[in-house]
């Protein structure tokens, strides 16, 4: 697993004794910081012996080099400034934590996405359209219409962590999944006592697979990949499949893992119906 230092933006592996890390959760936009940006601002940064890196060094930074400066080096750097806020060393962020030009890491880190949340000390939710003047349970607030709802990925990254802190546009803490449980709840149909805690193992298929009814992926395969974590299973992404194909797999993992003949019905129709409907 790779962790991002949340003073100096260095990237380190950790195979084992992986330390407590706090993780981010947002959806993506243009300009995020990728694997290779995080490389070029330390190899920067390594050249003006800088030791706790700030928004305004990297900005600096890719200017002097003349590279752009990424609307998400501001996203990464509020993560890390709220993460290192409460003793976090480490961070995982998906943009830039995942060297995606190699194949074989992007899928370990598909098929490890869900540990990576569920192991995680704390999740920060980014939501980037949504304004904290008005508190989440007001009628007229934007939190129940952020997009973060209706994405596929974030659906495990809802489900996963043990604890969640949401934050605004401006990175002010609006509410936990705790004290926003009601409210999620109703925005996405998923029960209370999940956000509570009780195990997705409790809920059968069908009752997973109608959580992400609606959920939308930028990639067709994503609409399967992004469940294999919920359902527990796994399977190597092969982007370029599409989405029947890649669903076709996820279902005959999930019924090869099934011992419940009349549960393994209900699941192939579930998800026969969750598929037509998207």
């Amino acid at each position: 697993m790779r962790l991002l230092n949340t003073k100096t933006l260095r990237l380190q592996e950790f195979l084992t004794d992986i330390p407590r890390y706090a993780i981010l959760s947002h959806t993506w936009e243009n300009e995020e910081v990728t694997f290779q940006d995080i490389q070029n601002i330390v190899n920067l940064a390594d050249t003006r012996n800088v030791q706790q890196l700030t928004y305004e060094d990297i900005r600096a930074f890719l200017l002097s080099a003349q590279l752009p400066v990424k609307k998400g080096y501001t996203k990464v750097v509020q993560a890390c400034v709220r993460a290192r806020n409460s003793a976090f060393d480490w961070i995982w962020i998906d943009s830039c934590c995942i060297n995606k030009e190699s194949s074989a890491e992007l899928s370990e880190a598909i098929n490890s996405m869900y540990q990576y949340y569920e192991n995680a000390a704390v999740c920060y939710v980014y939501l980037f359209d949504v304004s904290g003047k008005l508190h989440p349970k007001n009628p007229k607030s934007d939190f129940k219409r952020s997009k973060w709802f209706t994405r596929g990925w974030t659906l495990q990254e809802l489900l996963a962590p043990a604890f969640i802190s949401f934050f605004d546009k401006d990175w002010t803490k609006i509410g936990t999944r705790w004290s926003l449980r009601d409210l999620i709840s109703v925005v996405t149909t998923i029960p209370i006592d999940v956000l509570e805690g009780r195990s997705i193992d409790d809920y059968s298929v069908a009752q997973k697979m109608s959580w992400a009814a609606r959920r939308q992926t930028t990639r067709p395969e994503d609409k399967a990949y992004c469940l294999m974590g919920i359902f527990g299973v796994s399977m190597s992404p092969i982007y370029g499949e599409g989405g029947e194909k890649a669903f076709m797999r996820l279902q005959q993992e999930i019924i090869r893992v099934s011992d419940d003949r009349v549960e393994l019905a209900h699941s192939v129709a579930a998800i026969n119906v969750f598929y037509v409907e998207q």
